[in-house]
């Protein structure tokens, strides 16, 4: 069975969309984990599906009829010709990169439409769960990126994943939705004995050592996270303009033109950290 982690945190601008793809790179890329991974992007902004694919290709694929994560969750809902079809998950998976070594990066891209399938939520809430089923197998790492709101998108993730990895940025409004986010998950837990996700850990991005608020907005932190039994990791994600020069071009942090060989070298820190708590 694969590892299923969903990235989330009620606020958004924390950095999940950039941890999710640069940590697809990491597993599929480097050799000594050359990892099947599946990226699952379920957020309406789908920058995820940018970051990976590159805007040009990612324009491309969705002007070629590219199926997204929303045709996934619309599938058998009533349209003005009757009802949308059942996919296969062939239909909405598409390659990002291979590698030599066996490992993969593939995708099932998101669009702004996503946002429609709230207006209608009922009944959609395992669609996304019941096709990474049929295909798990194929994959030993599956990440989601979540939307940073409270919705049918955030119980989707759940039903689909096993473990919940939180991104917070050091700074006072980024941590106030932590709270929300750990009653989400109690409430989902409650509701659904037979379902199991947990919270992997908490993990400081885009720091920069700005004091005092990154000091406070730490300590703040980590106070929640003891009262709630959370890790912290040990291993932070270093702020630079290369993550977004790295979306840019479509590349990861150690492809991306110019970028520090420490940058690169503190994000595989954290990845080596990930794949540890993991299991990977």
């Amino acid at each position: 069975m694969p590892v299923k982690v969903a990235l989330i945190n009620m606020k958004g601008g924390v950095g999940k969309s950039t941890l999710t793809a640069n940590l697809a790179w990491q597993f599929g890329a480097y050799t000594h984990w050359a990892k099947r991974v599946l990226v699952v992007d379920l957020d309406p902004q789908f920058n995820a599906s940018q970051y990976l694919l590159g805007p040009r290709r990612y324009q491309s694929l969705i002007e070629k009829g590219q199926r997204t994560i929303w045709d996934v969750l619309e599938q058998g809902t009533s349209t003005s010709g009757g009802k949308s079809p059942v996919l296969q998950p062939q239909e909405v998976i598409c390659n990002v990169a291979e590698f030599n070594t066996g490992g993969r990066i593939d995708l099932i891209p998101s669009r702004l439409e996503l946002a429609w399938s709230l207006r209608n939520p009922a009944q959609k809430e395992r669609k996304l769960a019941n096709l990474v089923k049929k295909i798990e197998g194929d994959y030993d790492l599956i990440l989601v990126d979540c939307a940073p709101t409270e919705s049918m998108l955030t119980t989707a993730a759940y039903f689909t994943c096993n473990h919940v990895l939180i991104p917070v940025t050091p700074e006072y409004l980024s941590s106030i939705g932590l709270p929300l986010l750990a009653r989400s998950i109690v409430d989902f837990k409650e509701q659904n004995e037979t379902d199991e996700v947990e919270v992997m850990g908490i993990v400081f991005n885009a720091t920069d050592n700005y004091s005092p608020e990154e000091t406070k907005s730490k300590a703040d932190v980590r106070r929640f996270a003891r009262q709630q039994g959370y890790e912290i990791f040990t291993s932070e994600v270093k702020y630079s303009r290369s993550y977004a020069k790295g979306a840019r071009e479509g590349m990861p942090i150690f492809r991306t033109s110019y970028a520090r060989t420490s940058v690169a070298s503190q994000f595989h820190k954290f990845a080596t950290e990930f794949a540890q708590k993991a299991g990977l």
